[in-house]
């Protein structure tokens, strides 16, 4: 998990130290913050096709980026074009393979994050995938405040969540809904988030953040380090399913 600095490229020497860093961990699975390179869209309350395309090659050269880095599995969303708007698309890469995994489906509309604006779902659904060996859930930022997703893939088998983000500075509620997340599914939560003010004085929070099945905290970046790496048991998560509350029937 990792905090991603704002208006990133997939070059350059930034991009190279966090490349370098995460190479250093060598972890089997890299959950990235959401739409992690280029400028944020949803900035702007007006859609613009021409910001959007850019946006798409951004992240179509942050693919062969990702790849570079010769991860077993990595975690990402991108912008993809969906009719007259885009689609924010979770994705995982692993041995170079692109799969689509969710498009994210609840967009808020204020200032800063005017994503109705902006994107539309092409996708239906939340559904559980492998990802390197693990059953992973899909929830993108806004979507992991509601806990009925989250209950919904543990009780589809999930072992571990992962919720790609670009909040803001509050970081209490968010981690509350990491924790909520564990508690309803069963799962591993593990959050990635875009950190840093941007040049137009908008501020993202950062703190990526992991949580163990049972909801207790398992690691936070921190000032010095914004890359963490955790270890992920999914037996953990399927004997913590057949506890409290977990087990507790609609």
């Amino acid at each position: 998990m990792m905090e991603g600095p704002v208006d990133l490229l997939p070059q350059g020497a930034t991009w190279d130290g966090i490349a370098e860093r995460i190479q250093e961990l060598a972890p089997d699975l890299l959950v990235t913050n959401e739409m992690p390179f280029g400028h944020w869209l949803a900035a702007s309350s007006t859609y613009d096709p021409a910001r959007a395309a850019e946006s798409v090659q951004a992240h179509e050269a942050g693919l062969a980026a990702l790849g570079a880095l010769n991860l077993p599995a990595v975690v990402s969303s991108r912008p993809v074009f969906a009719g007259d708007r885009l689609a924010n698309e979770a994705f995982a890469l692993q041995d170079g393979r692109y799969t689509a995994l969710h498009h994210k489906q609840y967009f808020p509309e204020e200032p800063g994050f005017y994503e109705a604006t902006w994107f539309r779902s092409a996708m239906d659904g939340f559904d559980v995938v492998d990802v390197g060996g693990i059953r992973v859930g899909v929830l993108l930022c806004t979507e992991l405040m509601f806990n009925e997703r989250a209950r919904r893939y543990g009780r589809e088998g999930a072992e571990l969540i992962v919720a790609p983000r670009a909040s803001g500075p509050s970081r209490r509620r968010w981690l509350t809904a990491g924790a909520m997340a564990a508690i309803v599914s069963g799962c591993y939560v593990v959050s990635s988030n875009r950190a840093g003010r941007t040049a137009q004085g908008q501020v993202f929070g950062g703190v990526a953040f992991a949580f163990q099945p049972d909801g207790e905290a398992l690691a936070q970046s921190s000032d010095t380090e914004s890359i963490v790496a955790v270890d992920v048991d999914p037996a953990r998560s399927r004997a913590q399913q057949a506890l409290y509350p977990c087990y507790v029937r609609e």
